[in-house]
């Protein structure tokens, strides 16, 4: 049997134009060409095509295949095919399918179905009714299928110019398309309340995505074959997080990628900040990068990635508005607290001079809830070791988010962008409770069930644990803990985040909670 790989085609092209804040996607469209073989003296090829969602199909998947003659590019007519598919590791369906003008369009179709369901169809167009040749339509049709992700194909060519025209030996075509995929996380952040980072997958399916807050680090998993075959296959493992810019958290310079434990290059990651709501972490994956990784371990079982911010130093980034100005930022102390002194570096960088530090007029401000509470006007520098340097008090009632603005750079009123921040409640020397303001954001959520009770539980935990919540020792056995909420709670809690009643009650309700093994921390 004559075997054919072809990379698997990744199919899709980003547009970056550095004065605008649109992005340009074509996810899903492209096609390719597998090399010539020989089929009775004649070279004759496999294209497989993707073409765009169609609106009108619930944005159905569409895939087809054909048959050429690799010279003069006209398909082969009466072809018969065996077709083996599959979409990540859910097997679909193997088939034969007889095309009088040798093509085949697959329709993949979201439906609530307990099977995949894969039904046959002919579809005459203009062009087709003049030569007399019907369209072959395979609608397949099963949960999620028109989602995107890595689908599969093994085409066996068992005839062809003829169905009668049996091969002796079966041309076989191994092809895989990987069609852009979106899943959304929700992450109910004690600091920067609900997030939602989107990952985009040009791969296959993520499973498993996790969020740690203390070490501010995204893990999850994907389908991989580590094999010799597959890795010749695979040209690129496209991946992208899409954060909001309203996360703090991870605005920051610039991440590390981890695949299995193995640390790839800085060039991997590349960040898009040209977004008025949010930045684009790309990592693009080379074949290089893959075979490094297999060469530890040849016996790996899929990817896990790692993914965090690649300094313990924490320095934010921001891109203004109009795309000319990148802002870099730092502080000292690194936590930041109320009624003390802090300090904000920052360089204004111009973006078509490779991020160089520039002289531009600036007006930066810090403000919460739109209420100024420090401001400053000036000239940048444009030294990489001179930075830009503001000093000022925390007052003892800013706790919480606060945004470091950046307006009017170089007198243009569209060069502006803003980076939140934490301010921390002050640590007190004794027993004092002292909540700050701001967790009944989380509290209010919660009791509007906005949020669900792991969530805030485990908000609640991360507060005690970093100690901006301070409450007085209270025991806690070991054993088992149950995961049910009193609804008494629920109610003093939203009286608490409405004003009703105030934080030693419901500090005592959290003692409650300790006490009786509903939350541990």
């Amino acid at each position: 049997m004559l075997i054919h790989k072809k990379s698997v085609i990744l199919l899709s092209f980003s547009i970056l134009l550095p004065l605008t804040i649109v992005n340009v996607y074509g996810h899903g469209v492209g096609s390719e060409i597998f090399p010539p073989v020989d089929l009775y003296g004649k070279q004759v090829s496999l294209e497989v095509s993707s073409t765009p969602n169609n609106p009108d199909k619930n944005n159905d998947q569409q895939i087809s295949i054909s048959l050429i003659d690799f010279n003069s590019k006209i398909t082969l007519r009466d072809v018969t095919f065996l077709i083996k598919s599959s979409r990540g590791e859910q097997f679909l369906f193997e088939k034969e399918f007889q095309s009088h003008n040798g093509i085949i369009m697959f329709n993949f179709i979201s439906e609530n179905t307990d099977t995949i369901q894969v039904q046959e169809e002919n579809k005459q167009d203009f062009l087709g009714s003049l030569i007399g040749l019907e369209n072959k339509i395979i609608n397949v049709k099963g949960p999620k299928l028109s989602e995107g992700g890595l689908y599969k194909f093994d085409i066996h060519i068992l005839s062809a110019d003829g169905y009668s025209k049996k091969l002796n030996v079966p041309l076989t075509f191994n092809a895989g398309i990987s069609i852009a995929q979106t899943s959304k996380h929700k992450i109910n952040h004690p600091d920067f309340g609900s997030q939602i980072i989107n990952v985009v997958t040009y791969y296959d399916e993520i499973k498993n995505f996790q969020y740690n807050i203390d070490s501010k680090e995204i893990t999850f998993s994907m389908p991989f074959e580590w094999s010799v075959n597959n890795i010749n296959q695979t040209s690129v493992v496209h991946e992208e997080l899409r954060i909001p810019k309203t996360f703090g958290d991870l605005l920051v310079s610039g991440f590390s990628i981890y695949v299995n434990g193995i640390k790839l290059s800085d060039d991997v990651a590349t960040i898009d900040d040209f977004f008025s709501d949010g930045r684009i972490v790309h990592f693009i994956i080379s074949q290089k990068e893959l075979w490094n990784v297999y060469k530890h371990d040849p016996n790996q079982n899929g990817m896990s990635f790692l993914i965090k911010p690649n300094s313990d130093d924490v320095q934010l980034s921001s891109v203004t508005e109009n795309g000319q100005f990148k802002i870099f930022v730092s502080w000292e102390p690194k936590n930041l607290q109320s009624n003390s002194k802090a300090t904000i570096y920052f360089d204004i960088t111009d973006i078509f001079l490779k991020n160089k530090p520039i002289a531009v007029n600036y007006n930066f401000s810090i403000t919460q809830n739109d209420k100024i509470i420090f401001e400053q006007t000036g000239l940048s520098s444009d030294s990489k070791e001179k930075h830009n340097i503001s000093e000022f008090m925390i007052p003892d009632d800013v706790t919480g988010i606060i945004q470091l603005n950046f307006r009017n750079l170089g007198d243009n009123d569209l060069a502006k962008t803003s980076i939140p921040i934490i301010i921390h409640n002050i640590k007190h020397e004794n027993n004092d409770i002292s909540i700050p303001k701001w967790i009944k954001n989380n509290a209010g959520w919660w009791a509007d069930g906005s949020i669900d009770d792991n969530s805030f539980v485990q908000g609640i935990q991360y507060l005690i644990k970093e100690k901006i919540i301070k409450i007085p020792k209270t025991s806690q056995d070991e054993g088992t803990f149950s995961n049910e909420i009193p609804s008494w709670i629920k109610n003093n809690v939203k009286w608490w985040s409405d004003g009703q009643i105030d934080d030693e009650t419901f500090v005592k309700g959290l003692q409650f909670l300790i006490e009786n093994r509903i939350l541990h921390v």
